[in-house]
């Protein structure tokens, strides 16, 4: 009994981070970095780049919307790790 238990909290915990990835996919970030202004999702898509053409620039945009992104998904995550106490989380 306890391997089917176990198969259903497996389940759960899938299901939980499925809901959580639909959740991150509609929260948009918007980053304005020395004039490229960058649109990204939270699990991290890139929606759209505006603004200077200078590559340097839109790399540092992209690399500050990443970050932005990643502690919006650590936020909405922490509710699904009860806890757990993750590094980096």
């Amino acid at each position: 009994m306890d391997n089917l238990k176990q198969l259903g909290d497996l389940k759960k915990m899938r299901d939980q981070a499925m809901e959580v990835q639909k959740l991150l996919a509609g929260i948009k970030i918007t980053v304005e970095h020395k004039g490229v202004t960058v649109v990204m999702t939270a699990d991290q898509k890139v929606v759209s780049i505006s603004g200077d053409n200078n590559l340097d620039k839109v790399a540092e945009a992209v690399n500050e919307a990443l970050k932005q992104s990643q502690k919006v998904a650590a936020e909405e995550m922490k509710p699904l790790m009860g806890g757990m106490g993750l590094p980096g989380m």
